[in-house]
C-alpha cells in the first residue's frame, strides 16, 4: 500500500455496529468447535467491530459503541489461519485470537446476529489478503531476471528484402484448336449463316404475258432449226479436207 521510506497509512476494510463476545472453554481435543458449546444467550461483552489494515497486516478492534475505547484487537497476518477460525455449526460466529501490548494472547468466541454482517466480514478479509498475495507475485517477477530468449526480428548486416507491388502475373488464355490443326473462327453467337444462292437465281426467265401454246411450240421449232445448222456446216467443212488429201495423193 506504502512505498519503502514513507508512513503506512491505516484503512478500514469493515464495520459492524454491533457484535457479540464470548468466552468459551478451553480445546481439549482437535475436534472442531462448535458455537452450541458457548453460552449464546448470554454475551459477555457487546459492542463495535472494525477492521483495519496498515500494509500487509489487518487487524480485528472490538471498541466501545459510545466511547470508542478499545476493549481488544486481534492482528490478522494470513486468513484463513489461526488468528480467525470458523465454527462447525453455523456461518454467523468465529474464534478470534487476540493479543494485547504484552504479547499475551487468548482465545475468544465472537458472533453476528445477522448473517449479512458474518458475510461482510468474512468477505472483508479475504479480499486483503487476496491483495497480498498478488502484490508478493508481483515482486518476485519483478525481481526475477527473465531468462526467455527474446525473438530477435531486426535484419542482419547485408540483408535486403525485395517487394513487388503493384506487379501481377498476367494469366495466358491459349485458344481452342480445331482437331484437323487449323484455327478456325467459331461462328459469331447468336447468328446463323445465309443460304448458298441457287442455281435458277441466275437466269431469270419471265413468261410473256397473254403468250398461247401455240407460241411456246413455234420457239420450240425455231430453236432446234438454228441448232441444227451448224452441224451440216461441219460435216461439209470436215469432207472439204479429206478431199485436200485426196488431190494430194500419188496418181
Amino acid at each position: 500500500m506504502a512505498t519503502e521510506g514513507q508512513a503506512e497509512y491505516e484503512s478500514v476494510l469493515c464495520v459492524k455496529p454491533e457484535v457479540s463476545v464470548y468466552r468459551i472453554p478451553p480445546r481439549a481435543s482437535n475436534r472442531a468447535i462448535r458455537a452450541a458449546d458457548w453460552k449464546l444467550d448470554a454475551p459477555d461483552w457487546t459492542g463495535r467491530m472494525r477492521v483495519t489494515a496498515r500494509g500487509k497486516l489487518a487487524s480485528i478492534k472490538l471498541e466501545d459503541k459510545i466511547s470508542g475505547e478499545l476493549f481488544a484487537q486481534a492482528p490478522v497476518d494470513e486468513y484463513p489461519g489461526t488468528t480467525v477460525e470458523t465454527v462447525s455449526d453455523s456461518s454467523r460466529y468465529f474464534v478470534l485470537r487476540i493479543q494485547d501490548d504484552n504479547g499475551r494472547s487468548a482465545f475468544i468466541g465472537i458472533g453476528f446476529g445477522d448473517r449479512g454482517d458474518a458475510f461482510d466480514f468474512n468477505v472483508a478479509l479475504q479480499d486483503h489478503f487476496k491483495w497480498v498475495k498478488q502484490e508478493d507475485e508481483f515482486k518476485k517477477q519483478a525481481q526475477t531476471p527473465d531468462t526467455t530468449p527474446k525473438l530477435d526480428l531486426g535484419f542482419k548486416e547485408g540483408q535486403t528484402i525485395t517487394l513487388n507491388i503493384g506487379q501481377s502475373k498476367k494469366k495466358d488464355r491459349s485458344r481452342p484448336q480445331s482437331s484437323g490443326g487449323f484455327g478456325l473462327l467459331p461462328p459469331p453467337p447468336g447468328g446463323k449463316l445465309a443460304p448458298p444462292p441457287s442455281k435458277s437465281s441466275n437466269h431469270n426467265t419471265q413468261p410473256s404475258a397473254g403468250g398461247s401454246d401455240t407460241g411456246c411450240l413455234l420457239d420450240l421449232d425455231a430453236s432446234n432449226s438454228n441448232s441444227a445448222a451448224p452441224s451440216d456446216n461441219t460435216t461439209t467443212a470436215s469432207s472439204d479436207l479429206w478431199g485436200d488429201f485426196d488431190s494430194v495423193s500419188p496418181k
